[in-house]
């Protein structure tokens, strides 16, 4: 199905411009999307050397994270005023929730974006454009891939908790583990361990919070780099996990083994 097909009849696409949003260095859109409305609506009033906005409506997209081609629908807000300030948030928008307001969040589309620009006249590309899919329910970011197959940053996982994925948490919140936070930038590991009445949820939670989870080398590492760095360069996969009946000592025994394996303590993060 084409875009052009959705599109509501009092709204021409000479009006609107495309705001194909991608990774900015520090975040990516499909992350801010999930998790925090007000973020990516800043996203939408920033302007660049040039008054690219200069329409009445935008129409925001947030591209996948991998597949370059695939955008999720944004919403389309509606600029009411604008400010010549560059690399500021210099338009005043509004979000129009009478203009395809059911498809935010849900509708995938499949566009190839022609060169770097990422705000375009949407009638030069609109039937280049086709619906890849819709979602039954708005996109809370990526689905539970297997307690063996974690293996992602903590902006990955901030949107998880912010959203309070019940098939990330079902599957964590009761399981003792032992997990490795790497920098992937150094190769710096730190080696954790959750036991006792703490989950792996809870880790989760903590470390998404704080990007430190109070930890004396990390949180030295979050102090000398800043906290954009630790969510973008900080991964978190588990090594091993168990049931909460798992003694305690069991799962203690284990983290010091990974340590020593991984040489987190001489070569890590690990202070102790």
């Amino acid at each position: 199905m084409p875009l052009r097909a959705l599109l509501p009849d009092d709204v021409t696409p000479a009006q609107c411009k495309l705001h194909c949003a991608v990774w900015n260095g520090e975040n990516h859109p499909i992350d801010v999307l999930a998790r925090d409305w007000d973020e990516w609506t800043d996203w939408n009033r920033w302007r660049s050397n040039r008054d690219e906005f200069n329409r009445q409506f935008i129409f925001s997209l947030a591209r996948d994270r991998t597949d370059q081609s695939l955008w999720l629908f944004g919403g389309i807000f509606e600029v009411l005023a604008r400010r010549p300030t560059p690399h500021a948030h210099s338009y005043d928008v509004a979000f129009r929730d009478d203009l395809m307001a059911g498809f935010v969040k849900r509708l995938w589309l499949r566009f190839v974006r022609p060169g770097r620009a990422i705000r375009l006249n949407m009638e030069t590309h609109l039937d280049q454009f086709s619906v890849h899919s819709l979602l039954p329910s708005p996109y809370a970011g990526e689905a539970f891939p297997g307690h063996d197959l974690i293996n992602h940053t903590l902006a990955e996982l901030k949107v998880v908790v912010t959203q309070n994925r019940p098939d990330w948490r079902v599957a964590l919140q009761h399981m003792k583990g032992v997990y490795v936070i790497h920098d992937r930038t150094t190769g710096e590991p730190y080696v954790g361990a959750a036991y006792g009445d703490v989950g792996i949820w809870d880790r989760l939670c903590q470390y998404s919070e704080t990007l430190h989870g109070g930890n004396v080398g990390l949180a030295a590492m979050v102090s000398e780099k800043g906290a954009e760095y630790a969510r973008n360069n900080l991964t978190f996969a588990l090594l091993e996990f168990w049931s909460m009946r798992t003694e305690d000592q069991q799962v203690l025994d284990r983290e010091a083994y990974w340590k020593r394996v991984l040489m987190s303590r001489e070569h890590g993060l690990n202070f102790n």
